[in-house]
């Protein structure tokens, strides 16, 4: 067996659960959605992931105090 580095699984924008829908939906609002689309989430830089994850947070927050939330 290879110890190599995991095989890149490609994105697939048609099969995506909702916390992913959610993610790249984000990511579309701050203009990153191509780079994510032909590169990857791993082509982010930290400052980019660090803004996409910190949008996540807000918006499961405001999903929550509105009672439309999932989780």
């Amino acid at each position: 067996m290879s110890k190599g580095k995991k095989s890149k699984k490609p994105f697939d924008i048609n099969n995506m659960t909702p916390e992913e829908q959610l993610k790249f939906e984000i990511a579309e609002e701050l203009g990153l959605g191509s780079k994510v689309l032909e590169n990857g989430w791993k082509s982010l830089t930290s400052k980019e992931s660090g803004r996409i994850g910190g949008m996540i947070t807000k918006r499961k927050r405001e999903m929550q105090k509105t009672g439309t939330g999932q989780g």
